[in-house]
C-alpha cells in the first residue's frame, strides 16, 4: 500500500500543471450579452450562476479587471453568521446562512463551510444590554442564538483571558452554534465553476473603463478589451462600486476604506470557535491549516490602499494580547487590507438605479462574505425580473431619500 501511494504520487507529480483540465473557459468577449455582471468576486459569480439556475438567463458575462476572487473574497475573515439586530437584515442573513448550510453538495464543489459557531463578547453593562436585545430579536426571527455568561464563555474558549482583573473583562457573550467560516477562495471557485458549466462567460482581466448610455438606459460597457453591448448591467465591485456609479454619473450614499486582517504561522489545533469583540476591536478564528486569522478595525480615512496602517495593526494586536496572553509570542506571517464599501446605516444597497438597466449591489462593509450566496440569489432575482426581490427591497437606494434607513452600526462588525 505504501510503495502504491509513494509511486501514485510520483507519477502525480511528473505530470505539469500546464495538462490539467481548466475549472472553466477563458472565452473570448462577444459583441453583446443579455446580461454583463460587472465585479468577479463571491457576489457576482454567485448572481451569474443563480441567474443561469433559478431563471434559465445563461447569455450572462461576468467581468472582472483582475482575477475571479482576487478582490474583498480573497482578502477577508472568512466569518459567517446571521445574527444582526434589524428584521430586515437578520432575514437577509439568515436566508444566506441557510444557503451557506448546503452549498458544497449545491455547487458540487467543498467550499469548506465549518459550522463552529460564533462569540460576540461584552466588555461593559451597556454592551451586554445590547447582547440580550439582540439576542432576543434572532430568537423572535427564528434566528438561532444564546446569551452566555462570563463562565460560559470560559468554558468554550478556555484560552480566552477572562479574569476580572484583566484590562477589557469578559462579562459574557451572544453565541450563534450555526455560525462559523468557510474558505473564501474555494467560494469564488465553486460558484465560477458552476456559473461557467451553465454556460456564463467569465472575463478576467477585462477592466470596465466606462458605461454607456443611451436615452436614460445602459446598453453596455467600454472595458479593456472593447466594447460589450448588454440589455442590463449589474455592479458587484465592492470598494470600486462609487468609481463605477460615478461612471454612470451617479453618486452613491458609500465610503470606501481600508479593513485590516492578519494571518499567524500555523498552530496546533487551540481555537475551536470564532470569537469577535467590537470594543476592542478585533476578531479572530483559527484556520484548518492552523493559521490564526484576525481581524482589524478598518483605517479612519477613505481610500483604497490595500496595506492598510501600522496604528490600526498595533491595536489589534494589542487586543488580541489582551484576550489571549497565550498568543503573544506567536509570529505573525502576513497583513493585508481589503476595501469595504460603507453606507451611513451599515446595510447594503441592492437593486435599481434612476438608470434603467443598471443596478448596483454594493455597500456590504463588513459584512459581504457572509451574505455571498444571499446575496447573489436575490441580486439574480432582482435582475432577472426587474423589481426588488422582497428581502433586498428594503435595501434599496430609495431608502436614502425616504429616510427609512436600517441602523445595523451596533451588530454589523467592528469596522463600522
Amino acid at each position: 500500500m505504501e510503495k502504491y501511494s509513494f509511486l501514485n504520487l510520483v507519477k502525480h507529480a511528473a505530470r505539469h500543471h500546464e495538462n490539467w483540465r481548466p475549472a472553466w473557459r477563458s472565452p473570448t468577449p462577444r459583441e453583446a450579452y443579455e446580461v454583463v455582471i460587472v465585479g468577479g468576486g463571491g457576489h457576482g459569480l454567485a448572481t451569474a450562476y443563480y441567474l443561469a439556475k433559478e431563471h434559465g438567463v445563461t447569455d450572462v458575462a461576468v467581468l472582472e479587471k483582475g482575477w475571479l476572487g482576487g478582490g474583498n473574497t480573497g482578502r477577508n475573515t472568512t466569518i459567517v453568521r446571521s445574527n444582526y439586530l434589524r428584521d430586515e437584515a437578520a432575514h437577509l442573513y439568515e436566508f444566506a446562512l441557510k444557503l451557506w448550510e448546503n452549498l458544497s453538495l449545491e455547487l458540487n464543489f467543498n467550499v469548506m463551510f465549518s459550522p463552529r459557531g460564533v462569540l460576540n463578547l461584552g466588555h461593559s453593562l451597556q454592551e451586554m444590554r445590547d447582547i440580550e436585545r439582540r439576542v432576543n430579536a434572532n430568537q423572535l426571527n427564528g434566528i438561532d442564538g444564546a446569551v452566555l455568561t462570563a463562565a460560559e464563555v470560559q468554558a468554550k474558549v478556555p484560552l480566552l483571558n477572562c479574569s476580572p482583573k484583566a484590562r477589557y473583562p469578559v462579562l459574557g457573550a451572544s453565541w450563534q452554534p450555526r455560525g462559523g467560516v468557510a474558505r473564501h477562495d474555494a467560494v469564488a471557485w465553486g460558484f465560477a465553476r458552476a456559473a461557467d458549466a451553465l454556460g456564463v462567460d467569465l472575463l478576467q482581466h477585462t477592466e470596465v473603463t466606462g458605461i454607456r448610455i443611451e436615452k436614460g438606459a445602459a446598453v453596455g460597457v467600454a472595458t479593456s478589451r472593447g466594447f460589450i453591448g448588454a440589455h442590463k448591467v449589474g455592479c458587484v465591485a465592492a470598494g470600486h462600486s462609487g468609481v463605477l456609479a460615478a461612471l454612470a454619473g451617479l453618486r452613491l450614499p458609500i465610503e470606501s476604506r481600508p479593513l485590516q486582517a492578519l494571518v499567524s504561522e500555523p498552530l496546533k489545533p487551540c481555537l475551536d470557535t470564532v470569537v469577535m469583540s467590537n470594543a476592542v476591536h478585533c476578531y479572530i478564528s483559527q484556520s484548518d491549516k492552523g493559521d490564526l486569522v484576525i481581524g482589524a478595525g478598518a483605517d479612519a480615512y477613505n481610500g483604497y490602499g490595500q496595506r492598510g496602517s501600522f496604528h490600526v495593526v498595533e491595536q489589534a494586536l494589542q487586543a488580541v494580547c489582551e484576550l489571549f496572553p497565550a498568543f503573544g509570542r506567536v509570529r505573525m506571517n502576513r497583513q493585508w487590507a481589503g476595501i469595504v464599501d460603507v453606507c451611513p446605516d451599515a446595510c447594503p444597497i441592492i437593486g435599481k438605479t434612476p438608470v434603467d438597466g443598471l443596478y448596483f449591489n454594493c455597500g456590504w462593509g463588513t459584512g459581504g462574505f457572509k451574505a455571498t450566496p444571499g446575496s447573489g440569489y436575490v441580486f439574480a432575482d432582482t435582475l432577472a425580473n426587474d423589481r426588488p426581490h422582497p428581502l433586498a427591497a428594503p435595501f434599496s437606494l430609495e431608502r436614502f431619500h425616504t429616510g427609512a434607513l436600517i441602523d445595523e452600526h451596533g451588530a454589523a462588525g467592528v469596522a463600522h
